[in-house]
C-alpha cells in the first residue's frame, strides 16, 4: 500500500489510515480471531450462554486486552451470542428481573431456559477486543449438536455472501459495490438480507463512518480508497428480512421468527483489494458439520 497522509479523511468522514496502522490491526484482529477459535470446543448441548461469554472474558482479561463491550452504552458482557432467530447483539445469560411476582417468575424460568443450548441451535458469537488502542471486532456462526439442513444452508450462504462482499473490495470500487454483490448472491438463494443493521469503520475507534450496507445499487455510495478499514458483516434470515428489537434494548430478533446468521470479518482496503485482520489462525471461521 502507499504511503498516505496522517489524519486524512474523505468528505464522508472516512478515515485513511496510514500503512502502519495495518499493524495494530492485525494484532487486534488476530486476538479476538483466536479467542473465537478457542471458544469452539465449549459450543456443545447443554451449555450455557453466559458460561461462553465468561470464558471469553477471561481469555481477554489473560491476554492482556480489554473488551470494547463491556461498559459500551450501558452493555455488561464480553461478547453478544445471538442463538437462533436472533439477528444480533443477543445478551449471554440475559439478566434476571429482581422484582418479584408470579409474572417474573415465569419470565425468570423462561430466560434460564433460553440461556442453555439444545441440539440443532446455530448462534452467532461476536467479539471486539482493544489491543494497543485497536479495535478487533469479528464474529462466526457455531452450532450446538447437529442442525437442520435449512440452517446449514443459511450459514453456509450467509458466510459465501460475506466472502462475495469482499471480493468487491478495491480502490475505485464504491460501498454499493460490496452491498450489491451480498444482496445478490443471498436472494439468488431465495434467502433475504437484513437492512436495520449495518457494517461500520473502526481503527481506534469502535464505530466510524461509514456505514456498510449489505444490500444496495452497484456503483452507488462513497468510492472505496487504499487506507480504509472497516467490517463487513452480513445477517441474513431464512425467511423475510423485517427484524425488531425486544425491550432489553440491544436483542434484535427475526419478526417472522426465522432462523438468522451473520458472520463478520475486520478488513483494510490495499491497493491489491482487501486485507482480512480477522483471519482464523486455525483455519475455523467457517463451520464444520461433518
Amino acid at each position: 500500500m502507499n504511503q498516505t497522509h496522517r489524519g486524512r479523511s474523505t468528505r464522508d468522514g472516512i478515515r485513511i489510515h496510514e500503512t502502519a496502522d495495518f499493524a495494530g490491526m492485525h494484532a487486534a484482529g488476530r486476538l479476538a480471531a483466536q479467542i473465537l477459535d478457542d471458544i469452539a470446543e465449549h459450543v456443545f448441548v447443554g451449555q450455557t450462554t453466559g458460561a461462553i461469554d465468561q470464558l471469553i472474558e477471561d481469555k481477554i482479561t489473560a491476554a492482556g486486552a480489554k473488551s470494547a463491550t463491556i461498559g459500551y452504552k450501558g452493555y455488561r458482557h464480553a461478547s453478544c451470542i445471538s442463538v437462533n432467530h436472533v439477528v444480533c447483539h443477543g445478551i449471554p445469560g440475559a439478566p434476571i428481573p429482581k422484582s418479584g411476582g408470579e409474572t417474573i417468575s415465569r419470565d425468570l424460568e423462561k430466560r434460564r431456559a433460553d440461556d442453555v443450548l439444545k441440539d440443532g441451535d446455530i448462534l452467532n458469537i461476536d467479539v471486539t477486543v482493544i489491543v494497543d488502542g485497536w479495535f478487533g471486532d469479528t464474529s462466526r456462526m457455531y452450532v450446538a449438536g447437529r442442525p437442520s439442513r435449512k440452517a446449514e444452508r443459511l450459514i453456509e450462504v450467509t458466510h459465501d455472501a460475506l466472502m462475495k462482499g469482499i471480493e468487491a473490495v478495491r480502490p475505485g470500487a464504491t460501498f454499493g459495490d460490496i452491498g450489491h454483490a451480498i444482496q445478490a448472491y443471498v436472494e439468488a438463494h431465495r434467502m433475504s438480507v437484513v437492512r436495520d443493521f449495518c457494517g461500520h469503520g473502526l481503527g481506534r475507534v469502535f464505530h466510524a463512518p461509514p456505514n456498510v450496507l449489505h444490500y444496495g445499487r452497484a456503483g452507488a455510495g462513497p468510492v472505496l480508497e487504499e487506507g480504509m478499514f472497516f467490517t463487513i458483516e452480513p445477517m441474513v434470515n431464512l425467511g423475510r428480512a423485517a427484524t425488531e428489537v425486544l425491550d432489553d434494548e440491544w436483542t434484535a430478533v427475526t419478526r417472522d421468527k426465522s432462523l438468522s446468521a451473520q458472520f463478520e470479518h475486520s478488513i483494510g482496503v490495499t491497493a491489491q483489494g482487501a486485507e482480512i485482520f480477522t483471519l482464523s489462525p486455525s483455519g475455523r471461521f467457517r463451520p464444520s458439520f461433518g
